[in-house]
């Protein structure tokens, strides 16, 4: 079981302040306005290179008005660089844990519920992905093609879908047992409308728990990527990019890796927070929901 899934299933259930269950979700709440309309408010050219603004502190007046967040070694503006290096980040995240949800819970309920041949095929294919690092196949993925943000969400989802078919397998493979469900097969009904109806509602609520800590771990993988020079093409913003290219000034213009570094780190743990509220709110209504259905 991988460390995804082992948060999602069996994180233990925190008590928090109401307050503080809300901080995460406002976090996170406060990104995506930020990708949506920081963009409309915030003019910014990725290809420009104003090289007399170069590495001035947050702050400085610039040829085309005030600096916030300083900016990099070939002028441009680090606050806008933040701005647009969340909405590709968002949305990369969005497109690629939903790809891999889709394929994930498809192979998951399928090999569980249906077993035999088919389980013993999907495991093995599973089995023979985990062999290889994720990163690393994703690497070499993004190597192969031009980059485009499409093939970036390409190479994350190749093995983002295994933790949601593991996931979604074993808990098919324990509701096909349960005795609604047997009754189901014995009334005729339709095997679609039994992983649909019968078995689909009981994994959602796990599934909705991966997702967000799937989410967190593909901000980082992406932010990896793009720290390498790999995937995404020049004109695209990212924050790994803007962190890899203040690298070598760190002594002198740190805000150029800090700031970006900051936004990564703050999402990512805002999400993984949401992701163990999640966890033990459909945790709880599973277990209310499983009883009411053994009692009907």
């Amino acid at each position: 079981m991988t460390v995804a899934e082992e948060l999602a299933v069996t994180a233990p259930r925190v008590r928090r302040p109401r307050l503080l269950r809300w901080i995460p979700m406002g976090v996170i709440a406060l990104y995506v306005l930020v990708a949506v309309f920081g963009p409309v408010f915030v003019d910014y050219d990725p290809v420009a290179t104003p090289l007399a603004d170069r590495l001035l502190p947050p702050g400085s007046a610039t040829s085309s008005g005030t600096a916030l967040l300083g900016t990099d070694a070939l002028g441009r503006d680090v606050f806008a660089q933040v701005v647009y290096g969340a909405r590709t980040s968002i949305t990369i995240a969005v497109l690629t844990v939903s790809v891999a949800a889709l394929v994930g819970l498809t192979v998951g309920i399928v090999a569980g519920y249906t077993g035999g041949l088919v389980d013993a095929f999907l495991s093995r294919s599973v089995d023979v992905l985990l062999a290889f690092p994720g990163i690393v196949l994703a690497i070499v993925v993004a190597g192969l093609f031009d980059r485009s943000l499409a093939v970036v969400v390409l190479a994350l989802a190749l093995t983002g879908w295994i933790a949601f078919a593991r996931l979604t397998r074993g808990s098919a493979l324990s509701l096909r047992e349960r005795d609604w469900v047997a009754a189901a097969r014995v009334m005729g009904v339709s095997w679609r409308r039994i992983m649909t109806r019968h078995i689909l509602p009981f994994v959602a609520g796990p599934v909705v728990a991966l997702a967000t800590i799937e989410f967190g771990l593909v901000v980082l993988s992406e932010a990896g990527l793009s720290f390498l020079g790999i995937g995404l093409p020049p004109s695209t913003v990212s924050w790994g990019k803007t962190i890899a290219g203040g690298r070598d000034y760190l002594a002198t213009a740190w805000w150029i890796s800090t700031f970006p570094g900051i936004a990564l780190a703050l999402l990512v743990v805002s999400v993984g927070l949401l992701g163990d509220q999640f966890n033990a709110l459909f945790r709880g209504r599973g277990r209310a929901g499983a009883a009411n259905t053994r009692r009907g």
